[in-house]
């Protein structure tokens, strides 16, 4: 890659480091500028399995936490499982990785049926499952990786709120007014804009709390490490029953 071609693509944002969830699975909070004087968290999921990666939700890092990454493996897999894509880009130039996206007309230009993320497909690590939301305006879908008592991957249905020092003053305000900060929060501006009219998410949303998992880390916010099941559930209850 060119130092022509790195500057093409956006630059690295404010970001931590590189931790472990569970074996084969680590992920790093990074941020992005929403809007000026609101900078918010993001989150990517790293998943290795026979030394290569996929990573989820891509985050760009610096040069010394990308070291970190390569580290872990080859980054073999990048996956868009709902609306984050700004760093995709990024690491399918870098790594000359294979693209997995969510079914739409965008998405269907850049992937073959193989890599459509479709509930079903054969993902590229094991003893996980695709979860796709049947009732959302766009599509949308997360990850349920089974090790270890389970452990929910989401962009932005479901985002598990805690302090950061990555979050701008400004963005702890708003998020707070907004109602986003409790925990196993289903995104309250991603209910609003994937929700049709006279309709409910309800249904798609048991069907995901009928799977067992753990733990919960989604594109915002940080990683619930326990009784995620249980808590996405009184969300459930609380936003939709």
């Amino acid at each position: 890659m060119t130092q022509n071609a790195v500057n093409i693509f956006p630059g690295v944002e404010p970001h931590g480091q590189l931790q472990q969830i569970i074996s084969h699975v680590w992920y790093v909070t990074g941020s992005v500028n929403f809007k000026p004087l609101v900078r918010l968290p993001r989150n990517m999921v790293v998943i290795e399995h026979q030394g290569d990666l996929t990573l989820i939700n891509c985050v760009r890092l610096n040069r010394s936490e990308e070291k970190t990454l390569d580290a872990l493996g080859k980054v073999t897999h990048i996956m868009k499982i709902g609306g984050h894509d700004m760093d995709d880009a990024y690491y399918l130039d870098r790594y000359k990785a294979t693209y997995w996206a969510v079914a739409s007309p965008a998405s269907d230009q850049k992937i073959d049926d193989s890599h459509r993320l479709v509930e079903g497909v054969e993902l590229p690590f094991p003893n996980a499952q695709l979860f796709e939301f049947k009732d959302t305006i766009k599509p949308e879908t997360a990850i349920i990786i089974e090790n270890e008592g389970g452990l929910l991957i989401t962009c932005d249905s479901v985002q598990h709120w805690v302090p950061s020092d990555l979050m701008s003053f400004g963005a702890k305000i708003i998020t707070r007014l907004l109602g986003f900060q409790k925990p196993a929060q289903i995104g309250p501006a991603w209910k609003k804009i994937q929700t049709k009219p006279d309709s409910s998410l309800l249904a798609d949303f048991n069907r995901l709390a009928d799977i067992p998992f753990e733990r919960i880390i989604g594109g915002h916010g940080g990683l619930l490490t326990s009784n995620g099941q249980a808590t996405l559930k009184t969300t459930i209850k609380r936003e939709l029953g």
